[in-house]
């Protein structure tokens, strides 16, 4: 995946709310080559049935820092509707999300790789540098 010149990146989400992966959340990735250097969009996907990103594009030679966007809004909104299909009486009940979107931000060097897992619930997250 990496090479001497390269950092390569990963991730997965698991909803801590709901004890299982989080399918189907857009994230973006984005690098840097320095502190001061304007942020390069280099594309995304979603994560799958596993909440898995398994195709993200690696970051240019000379990437410093690399940014992960994760659009969890629309992932809260959907599992809110299921569970309003499910329990009508609760349909009022949805407080909504907190965190419509995490942004992470961490720094790479050449030949790394970076796993970053993000765990979830509507009104948190925590991430940390995986394996």
């Amino acid at each position: 995946m990496s090479t001497e010149t390269t950092a390569s990146v990963s991730t997965h989400i698991l909803d801590t709310s709901a004890g299982r992966p989080a399918r189907g959340v857009a994230v973006h990735l984005s690098a840097r080559s320095g502190r001061e250097a304007p942020w390069q969009a280099l594309g995304g996907s979603a994560t799958d049935e596993d909440g898995r990103c398994k195709d993200l594009p690696a970051p240019p030679e000379g990437t410093t820092h690399v940014r992960l966007d994760f659009a969890v809004e629309p992932y809260f909104t959907d599992r809110q509707a299921e569970a309003q299909q499910d329990a009508p009486a609760n349909r009022d009940s949805g407080a909504g999300v907190f965190f419509p979107e995490v942004a992470i931000t961490f720094a790479v060097v050449p030949g790394e790789h970076y796993h970053v897992p993000l765990l979830l619930n509507p009104f948190g997250y925590s991430v940390y540098r995986g394996s």
